[in-house]
C-alpha cells in the first residue's frame, strides 16, 4: 500500500538522516527530490484536491481510486439493478432502472427454450422460440443493454447486450429458409458436423458467461445463482450437440441442459423481481443475501440497523 495512505500527511516528509553509503546517498536524494515536486504541487491543490489524491494512493490508483462520495450515496453490489459492484445512489439518474426489463426479456424465452430441451409434452422442435428470440429475448434485451449503458453500468451493459445478441443470432441459426445457415452447414458437414458446429456456438456462449460469473463472486447469491446456472445450461446443452447420435443431441445432457436453463431463468425473474419489488408497491421485498466474504449484511438487515 501506498505511504500516502498510511497515514494523514500529504507526502511523507522528507528523509534528513545522513546516508552510510553512496547507494543509500543516492536513494536519499530522489526520494527527496521526488517528495519536494508533491510539496510544490500541494500547496497547489485545494481541500477537495488533497482528499482525492490521498483516496487515490489508498486503493492503488486502481478502478475505485475515483470513488470519494459519502456512503450514503453508494449502494451495494445488487442483482435487481444488474450490478456486481459498487454503484451510485439511483436517486440520481434520470430514467428508470432497465434491470428487470432486461432480466424478465432473458427469462421468459430461456424459460420456454428450457421446457423443450427438457422434452415437456415431448415436444423436441425449437422453431416456436424464433419469435420470443428475435422480438423478446433480443431486441428488447439489446435495448435494455443500451439503457444500462445510459446510466454508466458497464457490467449491465455487457451482459444484456450480449445475451441479446445471442438470441438474435440463435433466432437467425433456427429460421427456415433466408439464411439458410443450418441447412448448408449440414449439406457440407452432414447431420452429426451440423450438430458438431452448433455445439461450439454454445461452448462460446459457456466461455463469455464463465468472465461474467467471475464478475458477481462480490455481488449478491441471487445474483451468481443465475449466472452459474447459465453457465451450466451452455456447457451442458453444447455438449449434448458434441455428444450427438448423429441424428439428433444427446438426450440426458440436453435435457440437464434444460433443468439447469429453467433454474437460470427462475433466477432471472428473481432478480428481476427484487429490482421492482420496493415499500411501495409490494407487501413483501425480496432480501439481498450477500456471500459471507463480502463482508456486507443484507438490505434487509442494513435497514434495520
Amino acid at each position: 500500500m501506498s505511504t500516502y495512505a498510511q497515514d494523514d500527511k500529504f507526502p511523507p516528509q522528507r528523509d534528513n538522516e545522513s546516508p552510510e553509503t553512496p547507494a543509500e546517498a543516492f536513494h536519499q536524494d530522489f526520494n527527496n527530490q521526488y517528495y519536494d515536486t508533491i510539496n510544490r504541487m500541494k500547496s497547489r491543490m485545494s481541500n477537495d484536491e488533497r482528499t482525492v489524491a490521498i483516496h487515490a494512493a489508498r486503493y492503488g490508483y486502481g478502478p475505485f481510486a475515483h470513488l470519494n462520495f459519502k456512503n450514503e450515496l453508494v449502494n451495494y453490489p445488487f442483482g435487481g439493478e444488474m450490478q456486481p459492484g459498487l454503484f451510485r445512489n439511483v436517486q440520481d439518474r434520470k430514467i428508470a432502472n432497465p434491470a428487470p426489463l432486461g432480466l424478465c426479456a432473458f427469462a421468459l424465452t430461456t424459460f420456454v427454450l428450457s421446457l423443450i430441451n427438457l422434452g415437456t409434452l415431448n415436444l423436441s422442435n425449437t422453431n416456436v422460440v424464433i419469435s420470443l428470440a428475435f422480438g423478446y429475448g433480443g431486441l428488447v434485451q439489446i435495448l435494455a443493454g443500451m439503457w444500462e449503458m445510459a446510466i454508466g453500468n458497464t457490467f449491465g451493459a455487457t451482459a444484456f447486450a450480449s445475451y441479446g445478441g445471442f438470441w438474435v443470432s440463435f433466432a437467425i441459426l433456427l429460421t427456415p429458409g433466408g439464411f439458410d445457415i443450418m441447412n448448408t452447414v449440414s449439406k457440407a458437414e452432414g447431420e452429426a458436423g451440423m450438430m458438431h458446429a452448433f455445439s461450439l456456438f454454445f461452448f462460446g456462449w459457456f466461455v463469455f458467461t464463465t468472465l461474467m460469473l467471475f464478475c458477481t463472486l462480490k455481488s449478491t447469491i441471487a445474483f451468481f445463482f443465475l449466472f452459474f446456472t447459465l453457465d451450466l445450461t451452455f456447457l451442458f446443452v453444447g455438449l449434448a450437440y458434441l455428444y450427438n447420435t448423429g441424428e439428433a443431441p444427446h438426450t440426458n445432457l440436453l435435457r440437464s441442459g434444460g433443468g439447469f436453463g429453467i433454474l437460470a431463468a427462475f433466477a432471472s425473474w428473481y432478480n428481476a423481481f427484487a429490482g421492482l419489488a420496493d415499500d411501495t408497491n409490494s407487501f413483501f421485498v425480496i432480501p439481498a443475501v450477500y456471500f459471507p466474504w463480502t463482508g456486507r449484511k443484507s438490505k434487509q438487515e442494513a435497514s434495520k440497523a
